[in-house]
């Protein structure tokens, strides 16, 4: 008698093994398609920071006063100075100092939940927002949709349009 050997696998191990491959993408595609966009959104973060370093400065070198005046120059820079792929606008609020970053739209290739939407940092000197005749180093408070991560440093801010899942950790 010949000894027979199996050789490959049966069409039914085979089935599982693809059930099994289909049902870790189906979770894992969703996930990375979150990853892929939050990464895409710290450009709106790294966008803010010559903004940021505007206002810092003018607050710094004259007040309330300076403050305005720089965010009436920024403002009247042209879009197209302040725009790249994922960011479509900043703005800064010539009162308060606040900075709003406005994401890209359907060009960008964004998902529609991310598109023209809002990051807003808020400049607070000693835990409160920018006011004539207080002094010290501004903190900046970052909020998307949510708030919790300035909230929870005691931060005044207010709160964008960006669902927290897409927006940097910095501003959740």
């Amino acid at each position: 008698m010949k000894n027979f050997r199996q050789q490959g696998f049966t069409l039914i191990e085979l089935m599982i093994v693809v059930t099994i491959i289909g049902i870790l993408a189906a979770v894992a595609l969703p996930a990375y398609q979150d990853f892929t966009t939050r990464a895409k959104m710290t450009e709106l973060l790294l966008a803010g920071n010559a903004a940021k370093a505007l206002v810092s400065e003018a607050f710094l070198g004259g007040g309330v006063a300076g403050v305005t005046r720089a965010a009436t120059e920024y403002n009247a820079r042209s879009v197209a100075e302040k725009q790249s792929k994922f960011v479509a606008n900043i703005a800064i609020d010539p009162a308060l100092g606040i900075i709003t970053v406005t994401s890209a739209g359907a060009s960008s290739g964004l998902p529609a939940d991310a598109q023209n939407k809002t990051l807003i940092f808020t400049p607070n000197v000693q835990k409160a927002l920018l006011a004539e005749g207080v002094t010290g180093a501004i903190d900046w408070a970052c909020a998307s949709s949510t708030n919790a991560t300035a909230g929870g440093r005691g931060l005044s801010t207010g709160l964008g349009t960006l669902p927290a899942k897409y927006a940097p950790s910095e501003c959740r």
